[in-house]
């Protein structure tokens, strides 16, 4: 699990860095509704990033945690 979640934390930072970067020039040369989509576009790439880094991984730990006799998780 732990190869698993370094291997995926580059390509998820990646994607939403890019989309991030979208919506910041989004908010810079936009004007009035472009600006307000570029404010919630990035607030909810920043929660994405949240809980696909720690939320899901939070979850996956709890979950072996409590059953130490999984040895492969099926996903």
């Amino acid at each position: 699990m732990e190869t698993g979640f370094a291997k995926a934390l580059s390509t998820i930072v990646d994607s939403n860095l890019t989309t991030l970067i979208a919506g910041l020039f989004l908010y810079a040369y936009g004007s009035g509704p472009v600006r307000g989509f570029a404010v919630t576009l990035n607030v909810g790439i920043m929660a994405n990033i949240f809980t696909a880094v720690f939320g899901s991984r939070t979850l996956f730990d709890t979950v072996l945690t409590l059953r130490p006799r999984i040895e492969k998780l099926s996903i």
